[in-house]
């Protein structure tokens, strides 16, 4: 199997993100973004989906944080669309139901080629550390525009926002594991009729 691997930089005038990964990787990974809740959620995404990862991101920090968590929402996922090429051989669908204490997450997504997002969660706090809790939605999102992917979030109860936000970010970087994982039945085939995604 050709190894699906991506390394990519984006250099703005706001921001430099740069992003290399291993999707058939063990879990290793090095986070560095002025935020460290931030660092601690993109930490638990990759131990859960097993991805090799490293996150190197500076910018206007003096603004506020959106521009670094959505771009490297942006570049993350152009590494999983990158590392994927033609996706031949994987299961293209995954989904798990996370319990994180208090909180259940439901994540469903679709390597599809195309582009849908929904999020269901309502937090009661403002922030997480250093880390707005509305950025959360903006970073999936350019995540799944990005990716080219279906993705459909859902959080239920949620007394504590540490643990939505925790429960989100291992749920998703479960279903995507399962997404990207090769199918042994059809290693060799694109999991469509249409014959591309």
């Amino acid at each position: 199997m050709t190894q699906r691997k991506a390394q990519i930089k984006r250099n703005t005038t706001e921001t430099k993100i740069a992003i290399v990964l291993n999707i058939d990787g063990s879990g290793e990974r090095e986070i560095n973004s002025p935020f460290g809740f931030l660092n601690h959620m993109l930490d638990l995404f990759t131990k859960h989906g097993l991805f090799d990862l490293t996150v190197k991101a500076t910018g206007d920090t003096y603004i506020d944080e959106h521009h670094i968590v959505e771009d490297i929402g942006i570049v993350l996922g152009e590494s999983f669309a990158k590392a994927l090429g033609d996706k031949k051989g994987i299961s293209r669908y995954g989904f798990f139901i996370l319990p994180m204490d208090e909180v259940v997450a439901t994540v469903a997504v679709d390597f599809s080629g195309r582009y849908a997002f929904n999020f269901r969660c309502i937090f009661s706090r403002e922030k997480v550390g250093d880390l707005s809790t509305e950025l959360v939605y903006d970073f999936w999102d350019a995540f799944a525009q990005n990716a080219k992917i279906n993705l459909f979030i859902k959080v239920e109860n949620g007394r504590n926002t540490h643990h939505q936000m925790e429960a989100i970010f291992k749920a998703t970087g479960r279903a995507i594991r399962m997404a990207c994982d090769i199918d042994k039945r059809e290693k060799n085939q694109i999991p469509s009729t249409k014959g591309k995604l």
